[in-house]
């Protein structure tokens, strides 16, 4: 069986934005025009198609990224529509990888939020070419053109305007196209489905001719060929000679087009699938897919991307199907794969069979005996398989770029109200940990108690929203813990023996190791520096254990220790006593007894806060950030709000939702991220370890 659809006219796109920018209601109607959904969902009634999880459709917001297949103009669009909430950013972060180009949404009143920033900075680490659409025109205050500035400015985008509204707020009615020199004037009556094109109105002709000539000037910039015919007459330049130099320029992330629009009225959204299948990339225009061999990690191999090549394709998402048992969602980057088929599973070392293809639509499916390069799927079957494995052809192995996440900064304890619970709890965050790698589970040995970590207070509460609604397990949530850090500030020389004599054999380890501090969130250096055999080579592995299990259960307050360089300088054996654990034992106690010597420290998350305000509640916010040991490092002013950035340890950030929403009358709105782990000030430091020593008692 062949492909439906020429890779040439594949897209895979991604939607991104700051939370509330309309993301999800212009993903709606994408469907709706498309005719994948034969009625609009909308966001407010909490009938979207996209958001199907019960979190979602109570929430508003978006936090898992669905992925959605549609056709336009005899082009195949994957969608994967992502979330805005930082929280989520493992979401973001886990799409952008996969996808060759992104609608980049930005709401016309709120121009460049926080969020809308992270994604973008995100989407160009993965060097992702972007369309801008600018939403919600029809709302008071919007201002195409200062949105335009702003993303100019504040993200440093060489933006190319394709269109101008036609009025704005309440008189929004259309767009002028600036290729056609046309105006699409949106018929109110069928909510914009219908419209007309008609010459630009007079008084939007100088306007109209104004961008026209910094479009045509921005796109000739990137072919000297055309750029010499420009020099010669403006006129000359044949409108398919632009739209083939913008997608030049777009294609090599060089210029950003802007399109602008009403997505809640209808207004603008088909123009915008217009220039998906226009301007972005194909798979075809994406470079070779390079990995490593996994036999030798130092020599690299490509892929072309081409049916008829090996197989190759990343694991980008895991989800639970309460009907289907475990999704994995995979993009493929070269290769075919039919359903049925074993594939291997290049990262576990692992061969496993794919029981069934499906091409999802958020969460209605459909069966594909087979899929091909450039395509993105969800197969069945893949047991071992977790977001960010390489899966390829048994024969043609190759490792592709697996995907970094941040580690957790939050945790809580959970429990099971009752005793017939305890098994359920166990299967659903075993679940939901394979789901969401910047989650974690793990049990407490001292106090026995199940610990879940996460990124932040709203990851957390929906996990065990999901918990509850999802599995039907019923728990008891603990208080929220930061995961603080054990770390030193100076040097050490240390010498250990562990002698132990009993009845027949003893034991007997003896190392001197040294201590220092490593670069921070460098982790742990271990050195061997034994010369003449002073501790036998077998031994030495034993001591690096013994190391990594002290640091593990932490010295000061039995919290990991971080980024200490170890250096094993010294030692003897015995013939007879000397055994893998005596070392390991030794080197344990001989790590505890240096570390305390060698000025410990706690060390804290702390978080980027960014909080966007009217004026007249500035004074307050500041000072409650102050009060959190905050710092603020800065207020700018744009659109009529304050935006202060600041920065605070995670602790003391607990219920900020809450107080900020006092503070500011329910006006303001916040973003916070993790930064660093910094020193937690010895006063503090002080009562979290004897608070933490109560607890273990």
């Amino acid at each position: 069986m062949s492909r439906q659809i020429e890779l040439g006219k594949v897209r895979n796109i991604g939607i991104m934005a700051h939370i509330d920018a309309g993301k999800t209601t212009l993903t709606e109607r994408i469907l709706y025009y498309t005719g994948v959904s034969h009625k609009i969902g909308e966001v407010h009634d909490g009938k979207a198609q996209m958001d199907w999880m019960k979190q979602e459709q109570e929430r508003g917001i978006t936090i898992t990224s669905a992925a959605t297949t549609c056709f336009w103009n005899k082009h195949r669009i994957n969608i994967i529509d992502t979330p805005g909430h930082v929280d989520f950013t493992v979401e973001v972060e886990r799409s952008l990888r996969i996808l060759d180009g992104s609608v980049a949404l930005f709401c016309a009143v709120g121009g460049v939020e926080p969020q809308s920033e992270t994604v973008w900075r995100q989407s160009d680490k993965y060097n992702v070419p972007k369309i801008a659409f600018i939403n919600k025109m029809d709302r008071p205050g919007a201002d195409f053109f200062g949105v335009i500035k702003n993303i100019e400015v504040d993200l440093g985008a060489n933006v190319i305007p394709l269109q101008v509204p036609i009025g704005a707020e309440e008189n929004f009615r259309g767009i002028i196209d600036l290729i056609e020199m046309k105006a699409y004037i949106y018929d109110d009556e069928s909510l914009g489905k219908n419209f007309h094109i008609e010459d630009i109105p007079d008084d939007y002709s100088d306007i109209a001719k104004k961008y026209h000539h910094i479009m045509v000037e921005k796109a000739v910039e990137l072919d000297d060929r055309l750029m010499e015919r420009y020099l010669e007459d403006e006129e000359k330049i044949a409108k398919e000679e632009l739209i083939a130099a913008i997608r030049l320029g777009t294609v090599k992330n060089l210029i950003v087009p802007a399109l602008c629009g009403s997505a809640f009225r209808n207004k603008g959204v088909q123009r915008l699938l217009d220039a998906v299948t226009l301007y972005l990339p194909s798979p075809l225009d994406q470079p070779l897919v390079e990995g490593k061999d996994p036999k030798d990690p130092e020599k690299s191999l490509v892929r072309k991307v081409d049916d008829n090549a090996p197989f190759s394709g990343l694991a980008f998402k895991v989800q639970t199907d309460p009907h289907m048992g475990k999704l994995v969602y995979f993009r493929v980057y070269s290769g075919s794969l039919s359903a049925g088929s074993y594939i291997y599973n290049v990262t576990k070392d692992k061969k496993e069979r794919v029981g069934r293809i499906l091409q999802m639509h958020a969460n209605e499916r459909e069966n594909r005996p087979q899929i091909y390069a450039g395509d993105i799927a969800a197969a069945i079957g893949l047991d071992h398989t977790v977001t960010g494995d390489t899966l390829a052809d048994e024969n043609h192995p190759v490792l592709l770029e697996a995907i970094e996440f941040p580690a957790p900064v939050l945790s809580i304890s959970v429990h099971p109200e009752s005793r017939a619970d305890q098994d359920k709890i166990s299967k659903a965050l075993m679940k939901l940990s394979e789901e969401d790698p910047t989650f974690t589970v793990h049990t407490d040995e001292e106090t026995e108690e199940t610990i879940i970590s996460g990124m932040g207070e709203l990851h957390l509460e929906i996990i065990v929203d999901r918990m509850k609604h999802e599995f039907n397990v019923q728990a008891l949530v603990g208080r929220p813990k930061v995961a603080y850090k054990e770390t030193i500030l100076s040097t050490v020389k240390q010498e250990y023996k562990h002698i132990k004599q009993t009845g027949g054999r003893g034991q007997y380890g003896h190392v001197v190791l040294h201590l220092s501090p490593a670069l921070a969130g460098s982790g742990f250096e271990f050195e061997n520096s034994i010369v003449g055999g002073r501790i036998p080579k077998e031994y030495i592995p034993a001591v690096e254990k013994g190391v990594i299990l002290a640091m593990q259960k932490g010295v000061m307050a039995g919290f990991p220790v971080v980024d200490v360089k170890v250096e094993l300088l010294d030692g003897s054996y015995h013939d007879v006593d000397s055994s893998e654990l005596a070392f390991k034992l030794a080197a344990a106690e001989c790590f505890k007894k240096a570390f305390l010597k060698a000025a410990p420290v706690l060390l804290e998350p702390q978080m980027s806060i960014e909080v966007v305000t009217p004026d007249e509640y500035v004074g307050a916010i500041v000072g409650n950030i102050c009060s959190r040991r905050g710092k603020v490092l800065g207020i700018d002013t744009k659109a009529n709000q304050q935006i202060i950035s600041a920065e605070a340890p995670l602790s003391e950030m607990f219920g900020y939702a809450t107080a900020l929403r006092s503070l500011s009358s329910g006006r303001a709105t916040y973003s916070m991220h993790f930064e660093r782990y910094v020193e937690v000030p010895s006063v503090i430091a002080d009562a979290v370890i004897e608070e933490r020593k109560t607890s273990k008692k």
